[in-house]
């Protein structure tokens, strides 16, 4: 299997690229305002360190959130373009992916901030999705937490661990790169301020 990944969705850049059983993996923390200025050179890097072009790719992953809406954008534009380039298929994978197959605990609540005292969050047991994704109030996660769900965030675990162990487990459900979507839960800050 070869692919190549990139997740932009939060404070962290990961790019992933696959060659059969040889893994080349980008972390480059603190990169919440650069992505759009990292991505291309350290998809360059992962692919020429396994001596690989796009077209030696099977398929493309990208994170579709939630998360930073810029940073979502970003990625899965590029994701986008890839395929459009090489005509290999995409596949989605959740930023609650990301954090569940980083972990191995059986009961798990992936959690995302979402500022302003909320956070997007779904439960996870064994590694399929239990609780689906919500825009929530951190009382409403408390509570799910009393139900032996262990929260788990970025800070936990390793992300690009999560994000490769995800693709692994669901390359079969990639799809034609038009079906690439962000997961937004709720409005951005931008749509919300044009209520008031």
């Amino acid at each position: 299997m070869n692919f190549l990944g990139v997740d932009t969705s939060s404070e962290y850049l990961t790019v992933v690229a696959c060659k059969g059983e040889k893994q080349e993996t980008r972390l480059i923390q603190d990169c919440l305002r650069n992505h759009s200025v990292r991505l291309m050179d350290e998809i360059d890097s992962a692919l020429n360190a396994l001596s690989m072009k796009p077209s030696d790719c099977d398929f493309f992953a990208a994170v579709t959130g939630p998360g930073s809406f810029t940073g979502i954008r970003i990625g899965i534009s590029t994701v986008k373009g890839l395929c459009l380039g090489t005509g290999k298929p995409a596949l989605a994978v959740t930023s609650f992916e990301v954090l569940a197959y980083a972990e191995k605990d059986e009961k798990l609540l992936c959690t995302i901030d979402a500022g302003h005292g909320y956070l997007y969050a779904a439960g996870y047991e064994g590694r399929k999705p239990v609780i689906p994704p919500a825009y929530r109030s951190k009382e409403e996660t408390e509570e799910l937490v009393k139900q032996g769900y262990r929260p788990i965030d970025w800070k936990s675990g390793n992300p690009a661990k999560g994000f490769f162990e995800a693709v692994k487990a669901n390359y079969q459900n990639a799809r034609p790169c038009q079906e690439l979507a962000a997961l937004y839960l709720r409005k951005s800050s931008a749509e919300e301020n044009l209520k008031k």
